[in-house]
């Protein structure tokens, strides 16, 4: 009899503690619609800043001027890189003899020279030797947002971000767009 008796009680507790269910659910047509369109709009909120980041996109060609765990400083616009036979790779060593061009204005089109200070990340892997101070790159990059970092002590100067993997740049500003 207090067998029972437990069993009943205990079943009416498991009873009681369940919650109702809500009154109005969508219907699944109605949901997977709106599932749709939310997907529809992420794809083309990439395609539209794909679009920008590639609008955007500009030669690198500079001497880097400071390393960082996760890119390169680099002082942009030197244009003389560009010549053959150090167009066969992105980087270029210190040794070659380059020059600032001082009267270079960088233009808003795609591909055009980069001019002044920027943060470069995204970098391809280079077999022979890493990226030291002082080595020239030359390279395409895509517009990342900008990047703050502190160039002399406790001075932090904040630049223009570019990244040499257009996928990335495209993360990194859909990032900067959400916050």
């Amino acid at each position: 009899m207090r067998i029972i008796l437990l069993c009943a009680c205990l079943g009416a507790l498991s009873v009681g503690a369940q919650t109702p269910a809500p009154a109005h659910q969508p219907d699944p047509p109605a949901q997977a619609s709106s599932v749709a369109s939310n997907n529809l709009a992420a794809e083309q909120a990439v395609e539209a800043m794909r679009a920008e980041c590639i609008k955007g996109r500009r030669t690198i060609c500079g001497r880097i001027i400071k390393m960082l765990p996760s890119g390169l400083i680099v002082d942009s616009g030197y244009t003389n890189l560009m010549r053959h036979p150090l167009d066969r790779s992105w980087l270029i060593p210190a040794t070659v003899e380059a020059e600032r061009d001082a009267n270079l204005i960088e233009k808003n089109e795609p591909d055009c020279v980069c001019v002044g200070l920027v943060y470069l990340t995204d970098l391809p892997k280079s077999r022979r030797t890493k990226p030291k101070i002082m080595d020239y790159v030359v390279l395409h990059a895509f517009p990342a947002g900008h990047y703050t970092y502190n160039s002399v002590g406790t001075t932090e100067r904040t630049v223009r971000h570019f990244s040499a993997s257009l996928p990335i740049a495209v993360k990194l500003d859909l990032q900067v767009g959400q916050k």
